[in-house]
């Protein structure tokens, strides 16, 4: 029973000597702080650079509805010339630079308004299952107008995907004016 008392009480010092050793080694300290710090590293800058791009598509969005709401505005596109098809096809090639050509995912509500009160009070195009109504709608000369436009971005990062219905982002963006008489 002495013999095997004296075996652990010679293990322990080599133990404590193998331990200092390691904690004294510097050879692996840069692997192991790569380790530790790269992926959250990375995921940091992965996540900032998906944001930057999503803004950048808020934007894109929103000077594509200002221009085709100028359009109608000014009478250079009218109701009589206007439907869905040409609509669709008028913001998405504002829009082609960031999204494909076809624009999946976005959805246009386009209505006339009596009064420009009429127009804030609005359920901006959501129906009351949360769909988007949408309506293509365009007044004559004089008219209140609104363009709502919505575009469902796709979301690479995991984490934020899996919060979000289908894993996209609603972008937004609209316009309220009154056509000039043409």
């Amino acid at each position: 029973m002495g013999h095997q008392t004296k075996g652990k009480a010679c293990r322990a010092p080599f133990r404590r000597r193998l331990l200092g050793r390691f904690i004294k080694n510097e050879e692996g300290v840069a692997a192991i702080e790569v380790a530790f710090l790269g992926l959250p590293f990375f995921f940091l800058i992965f996540v900032i650079l998906e944001a930057c791009i999503g803004f950048a598509a808020q934007q894109l969005l929103a000077n594509a509805t200002d221009d085709v709401a100028r359009l109608f505005r000014t009478g250079q596109v009218r109701s009589s010339e206007l439907n869905e098809t040409k609509l669709r096809d008028l913001l998405c090639g504002r829009m082609s630079i960031l999204m494909s050509e076809t624009c999946p995912g976005l959805e246009v509500d386009l209505r006339q308004f009596d009064t420009f009160e009429d127009a804030a009070r609005s359920n901006l195009g959501f129906n009351d299952d949360g769909s988007i109504d949408t309506k293509t709608e365009l007044g004559p000369a004089l008219t209140k107008n609104m363009l709502r436009v919505y575009y469902r971005w796709p979301v690479v990062t995991n984490m934020l995907a899996d919060r979000l219905p289908d894993g996209k982002l609603l972008l937004f963006s609209t316009n309220t004016w009154q056509n000039e008489p043409f």
